[in-house]
């Protein structure tokens, strides 16, 4: 979350000064969180980390170490009593800083505050780890079957390269492999490591063995295997595709969407082309349970 400050302070104002680092996931998202209220009396807002005040180097450092505020008659405090300060100006957690200014209770918050910032950094972390503002809210979960899928489809065509000694089944492996890792780097850069499906090892396992099973029947079995895994991708991403179509904001995401199912069809092209006999009975059922898995796993990728 971006949040600048709503007011640049001045030296001295007429109320609260409040200064966060907004360098910090953890303090952007509290400090959003105080800014959607409205304070019972004037509170500015000061992203330190911006350095909008022209403060030293050494002040800005020592400033986003740990929270502070200025009151209006010009005082600094930090940790737990700039909290309770803050909370006094805010409308439904006023009860908290007057139970805050009660006697022995200001120590009490300072040790758990720096209890607290000891583990900030490890915090800070996870956080950044599972930050996904740069997307839309309502393409996460899409995006992350597209990085399960992805994942499962690199996997695939190594299972392919394992199997098979067939040149012409080695040389679509070799070629699709390349075009899918590049994929899955688009979307890792995309989707931070805590948003991506936990069941990423399943979908390798599933890949590998969807990918090498056909590769030792036979090159037939692999040229229907590429085609109804890629009828399935067009698709999916042609879902996705829809969504944001209208939607100008996020027009790199829509045009990069685009462009993995380009290539995605162009291997479906491939397939259909490398697919010169009919199917028999065994790869039509093998290419419907292809595609049966491949709703499951959209499925639970979403979701998990």
């Amino acid at each position: 979350m971006n949040t600048p400050p709503r007011n640049k302070a001045p030296p001295e104002c007429d109320g609260l000064t409040v200064m966060f680092d907004g360098a910090c996931p953890l303090c952007r998202s509290e400090i959003s969180l105080y800014q959607s209220l409205r304070p019972l009396e004037p509170v500015h807002w000061l992203d330190v980390s911006q350095n909008q005040a022209g403060m030293s180097p050494e002040e800005q450092v020592r400033l986003m170490a740990r929270f502070h505020v200025r009151d209006k008659d010009g005082r600094m405090l930090s940790g737990a009593a700039a909290f309770v300060a803050l909370w006094l100006t805010l409308p439904g957690w006023r009860w908290l800083g007057r139970v805050g200014r009660l006697p022995g209770v200001t120590p009490v918050l300072e040790v758990m505050y720096r209890g607290f910032l000891h583990f900030r950094p490890y915090l800070q972390r996870w956080a950044r780890a599972a930050a996904v503002k740069h997307l839309p809210a309502d393409m996460v979960a899409d995006l992350r079957s597209d990085h399960a899928g992805e994942t499962g489809a690199v996997a695939v065509y190594k299972g392919m390269l394992w199997a098979s000694r067939d040149a012409k089944v080695r040389e679509l492996a070799t070629h699709h492999i390349h075009t899918e890792q590049q994929h899955l780097e688009s979307m890792n850069a995309l989707l931070p490591p805590l948003k991506q499906s936990w069941l990423l090892p399943l979908w390798k396992v599933a890949g590998f063995i969807v990918g090498a099973l056909p590769a030792l029947v036979g090159s037939k079995a692999v040229f229907a295997t590429v085609v109804a895994i890629e009828t399935f991708v067009v698709k999916h991403y042609q879902q996705q595709i829809n969504k944001l179509a209208t939607r100008p904001d996020d027009a790199p995401l829509h045009q990069l969407l685009m462009e993995c199912q380009q290539d995605e069809r162009e291997h479906l092209e491939e397939g259909h082309l490398r697919q010169l006999k009919p199917q028999g009975w065994a790869v039509r059922l093998w290419c419907q349970a292809i595609n049966a898995g491949s709703h499951v796993g959209v499925w639970l990728a979403k979701r998990i």
